[in-house]
């Protein structure tokens, strides 16, 4: 899909240049400030008249980007006037001839409806208004017609109609890579709902028990261990922010931890070594604590011994490393490799595949966990972590209450 989309940008770009480039020429003329011929000239405003344009849209169809957008796309029609609108009203108009709001609207039914440009003569009585002819060229996207870019010049003209549509083209196609983004962003939000839900319930029983256990004989010890368990709860069922920083990730695993141990006793041991550099550094919200709670699962159900959990997080550069390693029971490595792959259940690997997911799609590919496992050999987990990603900017910590 982003393969094709940038194939269409290129395709679409040097109709716009053309399109351009003639109503400059007819327009008023300008120095070509030494960029070489004038094609060369109209290529490079193209570029960045489109650049210009492109970041409103990228956020939908409203009036607020409309309306940042409009004059952008006028300038590289060369048009008088020029408005977008979506299915039943103007959301900005740019340039001469406003009074044409409500007869553009009347004659919008139709290409609204069949999705196909139309090119109609406007009626104006106001002798100094020179609008007489408007162009629409819906904007269409998943063959869904969103609105339209309408312009409007003094007399019809074939090289508008055709750039008016290149132009709409382009258009719907910044409206298809805002769909995308939204798409991006409510996966995103269904994961975390989804990591959310694997919390396990057995934790927050056993949890609870641990501390009812407490009430009598140690009123003090319960009293702290509530305040972990609802320190805990909160941070992972907090509602603002796709992303928070290291260091509020793993305060949230020391509450986890706390009342994990209060269930273990001596069985379980856990050692952290943190570089306090990287704990300013941004990751994805509940991105590590998944991760401790699959070494818990795996290091102490089924065993008898004690069992150990190491955390690390180191400065590596421009990333930071994070290892969280563990002494249980492990697994096999084909069926981690299916795990992570979606084919079988991720019953045996908590939050496994859904973490990897999630880093990859922020970070890229490159960044996916790395594993090493074997049956009875344990398990060791790395992420790696870039300390500056343009997007990821962790929210404001929640105030204990």
């Amino acid at each position: 899909m982003s393969g094709f989309i940038a194939g269409l940008c290129v395709a679409v770009l040097p109709l716009l240049a053309a399109g351009f480039w003639l109503g400059r020429r007819t327009a008023r003329p300008e120095s070509l400030g030494g960029l070489g011929t004038p094609v060369e000239h109209a290529t490079f405003q193209t570029l960045h008249t489109a650049s210009l344009a492109a970041p409103p849209l990228r956020a939908g169809l409203t009036e607020e980007t409309a309306g940042r957008s409009a004059r952008r796309l006028r300038t590289l029609l060369g048009t008088d006037a020029l408005c977008l609108t979506d299915q039943e009203n103007v959301l900005a108009w740019d340039g001469v001839g406003e009074h044409h709001r409500t007869e553009i609207m009347a004659r919008l039914a139709g290409p609204l409806e069949s999705g196909r440009g139309e090119a109609f003569r406007l009626a104006c009585e106001e002798p100094d208004c020179p609008l007489r002819w408007a162009v629409v060229a819906p904007l269409t996207v998943d063959e869904r017609v969103h609105g339209a870019l309408v312009a409007c010049a003094p007399r019809e003209s074939a090289v508008l109609v055709r750039a008016a549509g290149e132009v709409a083209r382009w258009v719907s196609v910044q409206l298809e890579l805002a769909d995308l983004d939204q798409s991006r962003t409510r996966l995103i939000e269904a994961e975390i709902k989804a990591l959310r839900a694997q919390i396990s319930p057995h934790f927050i029983f056993n949890s609870l028990a641990v501390i009812a256990s407490f009430v009598r004989t140690d009123p003090e010890r319960a009293r702290e261990l509530l305040l972990e368990f609802a320190d805990f709860t909160r941070y992972s069922f907090r509602r603002h922010g796709d992303f928070t920083t290291l260091a509020d990730e793993l305060h949230a695993i020391d509450h986890y931890l706390a009342l994990v141990r209060a269930r273990f006793g001596d069985r379980l041991s856990v050692t952290l070594q943190i570089a306090p550099e990287v704990l300013p550094v941004a990751l994805p919200f509940l991105c590590l604590q998944p991760l401790v709670e699959n070494a818990v699962k795996h290091g102490l159900e089924g065993k008898t011994d004690k069992s150990h959990i190491s955390i690390t997080a180191q400065d590596a550069g421009a990333e930071a490393l994070v290892v969280i390693e563990d002494n249980g029971t492990g697994m096999d490595p084909d069926r981690l490799r299916r795990i992570l792959a979606g084919e079988v259940s991720p019953s045996d690997g908590i939050g496994l595949s859904n973490v990897d997911d999630r880093l990859r799609q922020v970070y890229g590919d490159d960044y996916g966990l790395v594993i090493e496992t074997a049956v009875g050999a344990g398990m060791k987990i790395t992420a790696r972590l870039p300390k500056y990603q343009p997007g990821v900017h962790s929210a404001a910590r929640l105030p204990r209450q």
